[in-house]
């Protein structure tokens, strides 16, 4: 027998500011914040600087509302801000768009193109590892986030980690994303077209960054490489009109996957790293099961557990140093 959920219960989150609403909060001390929110209500409303934002705290909701993309398209000032950079590439796009540009970009993400990923992976892994030292302290959390940052850069951009170029988007990205959040959390408005350093950092790292990938795909349109995702989006026609992506489009695309692919996994590293090492039993255990399925050398997709064993060989390796 099925039911029907009840009805979600509204509420209002406290200590908001008239111009800053709860931007404060959600900058210095954002996972404390946002957990205190289920106690107000299934749907809460914050402030994201003077913009009203609804924040869904129960799950049945949290679903209908990811589910169902024509009743809860994507807008407001978020969306607004960072359209400025990523324009209508997929994570930005309203329904009517995303479908089509879902089907261009899925052929990248097929299981059979795993095994090149994990090459990557691996060499990463391993130049990152090898220079790591016994008894040395490292910012673990600066160390993944490189790490991943520059696995997903090679992986989408498919180019070799020494290319100037995305050496480039490595040392900009940063910088714009840190902006963006800024903007969004923080309205300032005509403030933040002054030329204060903070501007100008951000205003020059998006320049950098258009203009490696911009590079990337000039490149590859004069010389068609392997069946990568430059090349996915280089073939891609509208199924409407027929017409092709713009340079501007692909660009979109490939800026805005890298930027949601690496600060993400970096964090979930970093918390796997801290709660192996509160545990003394499961890091013994992990690192046996890593020492007799691998023998020291870098793990495959081949091997027992997959991407599950590769995690692992990273996560053992970085928690015996």
């Amino acid at each position: 027998m099925t039911t029907t959920p009840s009805r979600p219960r509204a509420g209002v989150a406290p200590g908001g500011l008239s111009l800053l609403g709860h931007a404060w909060q959600l900058h210095a001390r954002p996972l404390e914040f946002l957990s205190s929110l289920p106690a107000h209500g299934d749907l809460v409303r914050i402030g994201m600087g003077p913009w009203p934002a609804y924040v869904v705290c129960r799950p049945d909701a949290a679903r209908q509302m990811l589910t169902d993309s024509r009743t809860f398209d994507k807008g407001g000032p978020f969306f607004d801000k960072a359209r400025v950079l990523f324009g209508s590439s997929l994570p930005m796009a309203a329904w009517r768009e995303h479908g089509w540009q879902r089907r261009q970009m899925q052929p990248a993400f097929q299981p059979g193109r795993i095994g090149g990923y994990a090459v990557v992976m691996g060499e990463e892994v391993d130049r990152m590892t090898s220079a790591w030292k016994p008894g040395q302290r490292l910012d673990v959390t600066a160390a993944l986030t490189t790490l991943t940052l520059r696995i997903v850069t090679r992986s989408v951009l498919a180019a070799q980690a020494g290319d100037s170029a995305v050496a480039e988007v490595l040392e900009s990205l940063h910088a714009v994303i840190d902006g963006i959040y800024q903007h969004v959390m923080l309205p300032l408005g005509p403030l933040y077209r002054l030329p204060t350093r903070g501007n100008l950092r951000y205003r020059r790292a998006c320049t950098r960054l258009h203009r490696a990938i911009d590079d990337i795909i000039a490149a590859r349109r004069a010389a068609p490489g392997e069946h990568d995702l430059v090349s996915m989006l280089l073939a891609a026609h509208d199924d409407d009109t027929g017409e092709p992506m713009s340079d501007e489009d692909i660009r979109d695309q490939l800026m805005v996957m890298i930027g949601a692919g690496f600060e993400t996994t970096a964090n979930t590293l970093v918390l796997a790293l801290w709660l192996i090492s509160q545990h003394t039993k499961a890091r013994e255990q992990l690192h046996a099961e890593v020492d007799a399925t691998l023998g020291g050398r870098t793990a495959t997709p081949a091997d027992p557990s997959g991407g599950a064993t590769a995690s692992a060989s990273a996560t053992s390796s970085s928690s015996r140093r």
